[in-house]
């Protein structure tokens, strides 16, 4: 609901501070007086599309802030939810216009787009009028208007189109797959067979690397291996030592303590000798190899750094993209399989659709005549029993909102061509198709503020105060403004403004200011009467004010 609205320095408004109420809120003044401005206002806070330049002459900007009362589950919260901005039981929307034209918004004193503004809009504010482009005559919106009109969710319809289209898209997603896979099945199978042919191992390539240099460096470093070895045997190092220690032993007992520790020196050379014999004699045995060992181990090693080159890979990671091109070949032998399957599943969420899309169909049709009757009872008061209202309900591409299209259309007098609201009736007839056609919609208007910008423009007497009357009956629990010059529909309202221009200093100002009983009932006899108020137009004012 609107609490209020602060216009500061906009078109002809200096400063304006205006406190709404519940029910139903009623502008009235002169022609020209400046009523389309107040919507001009709320427009832009809106974030609705409009007049380009707004700032009121010699004015650096103007500004306009709206206050509304959000009531817990209110759909705006679920909207500033979406935009990450703060919510609560007050949401204050703010917005400025620069003299050069720019125009920054706030939410809840946070910046914010202009399409967070609108989505907003949508959510606390419908405009009706003659050229009402935002609400009933928008025709994108008639199958949730029929919808809400029932009592119709659409839950199930729209969770069964979300599996239809997930069961779609594992179909494609598949086929595609096989596809591809398809199309590089000869290169898959010959280079698997490849790959386990060789069958390389994680770290051989680094393993055939060191045994082929160790092989390749074994012939030039052996002779010199092998000479060292003689050198340190029997008939060399070993032998002389092996001499030495045979005589100096022969000879110790005779030395006295001399030769003791010449001795066990010589004893410990023998052992770090026979260490070092025994190295050597490994080194040997390691460097004896098959010639043909070092040609197997450079093919092998060539044959795997070639395979990793072809593939793009790593020789290590050769195991592993043998591995991926198995899985893929797998899927192409299980394909058709997992194909048909998906296929299957995608009837079944098929009929899930077209089972819940027909149920909501039906229902559709059912509600249809259900409105249109309520609508043509409601057109009889408003002096249109001879006109035709119907809800066309035509089929549509499958959706999220089922198989429907649904269309309001009129025919003013039997027998005549029924074809758009907005197409078919005059002003006049049009502002009372539209208030029928919104009375009998209003349960589905929960939190949303109802704007009547001179709905009934072009109807009088009895007319008029069946408009007012309904009217009445919109604002009951919610919240209606209306822009009117009909003193029996300003005499339904629960709260009267008065909207009047006055110059000051040579400036035209617009001004808007609530009415007290007494004054209403001037401004209601203005209304009857024209500019000469006369006690018979305050009487005919009072008596519609009591009735």
């Amino acid at each position: 609901m609107l609490r209020s609205l602060d216009v500061h320095d906009l078109l002809i408004i200096d400063r304006l501070e205006l406190s709404f109420q519940p029910g139903l809120n009623v502008l009235t003044g002169e022609t020209g007086a400046g009523k389309s401005i107040l919507l001009d206002a709320l427009g832009f806070v809106l974030g609705w599309r409009g007049r380009a330049e707004l700032v009121r002459q010699g004015a650096d900007q103007g500004e306009v802030v709206a206050s509304f009362d959000l009531p817990e589950g209110h759909p705006a919260h679920r909207v500033l939810e979406e935009a990450g901005l703060p919510a609560g039981e007050e949401l204050i929307l703010r917005r400025v216009n620069t003299a050069d034209g720019r125009k920054t918004a706030w939410v809840n004193d946070r910046r914010c787009s202009g399409e967070v503004l609108r989505a907003l809009s949508d959510t606390l504010v419908e405009l009706h009028g003659q050229q009402d482009d935002r609400g009933l005559l928008n025709p994108r919106a008639h199958r949730a208007m029929l919808d809400a009109f029932a009592g119709l969710d659409g839950a199930e319809v729209r969770a069964s189109w979300r599996g239809l289209q997930a069961a779609r898209k594992a179909v494609a997603e598949m086929q595609a797959g096989l596809d591809a896979v398809r199309e590089e099945e000869e290169f898959l199978r010959h280079s698997v067979a490849e790959l386990d042919k060789l069958d390389p191992q994680p770290g051989e390539d680094a393993e055939l690397d060191a045994r082929r240099r160790q092989m390749q460096g074994a012939e030039r470093i052996r002779d010199d291996v092998a000479r060292a070895f003689a050198l340190l045997g029997n008939e060399g190092a070993e032998g002389a030592m092996s001499e030495a220690l045979r005589w100096l032993d022969g000879v110790a007992a005779d030395a006295g303590h001399a030769l003791e520790a010449p001795l066990a020196a010589l004893g410990r050379a023998m052992i770090e000798l026979g260490e070092a014999q025994d190295g050597v004699e490994r080194c040997l045995e390691a460097l004896e190899f098959n010639p043909s060992e070092l040609e197997q181990a450079e093919e092998r090693l060539f044959a795997i750094r070639a395979l990793a080159r072809k593939h793009g890979v790593q020789p290590d990671d050769l195991g592993d993209f043998a591995e991926t091109l198995r899985r893929r070949l797998a899927t192409l032998d299980a394909g058709e399989h997992n194909l048909e399957d998906r296929r299957a599943a995608l009837k079944v969420a098929e009929a899930a659709y077209d089972a819940a899309a027909g149920v909501l169909s039906a229902a559709r049709a059912e509600a249809a005549g259900r409105l249109d009757r309520a609508v043509m009872a409601e057109l009889a008061p408003l002096k249109m029993e001879r006109a035709v209202f119907e809800t066309l309900i035509s089929p549509a591409d499958p959706g999220p909102e089922g198989i429907d299209a649904v269309a309001f259309t009129v025919a003013t007098n039997p027998g005549a061509p029924a074809g758009p609201l907005n197409k078919i009736a005059s002003g006049g007839e049009l502002s009372r198709f539209l208030l029928a056609l919104k009375v009998c919609l209003r349960g589905s208007d929960s939190g949303v503020t109802m704007i009547f910008d001179e709905i009934d423009r072009g109807v009088g007497g009895a007319t008029a105060d069946a408009v007012g009357r309904r009217l009445e009956a919109l604002a009951q629990g919610g919240q209606v403004l209306v822009v009117t010059h009909s003193p029996q529909v300003a005499a339904r309202g629960a709260h009267h403004w008065r909207v009047e221009k006055r110059v000051s200093d040579g400036v035209t100002l617009s001004t808007v200011a609530p009415l007290a009983p007494e004054a209403r009932v001037d401004e209601i006899a203005r209304m009857v009467a024209g500019d000469s108020i006369t006690d018979e137009a305050r009487a005919a004012a009072r008596a519609l004010l009591t009735s």
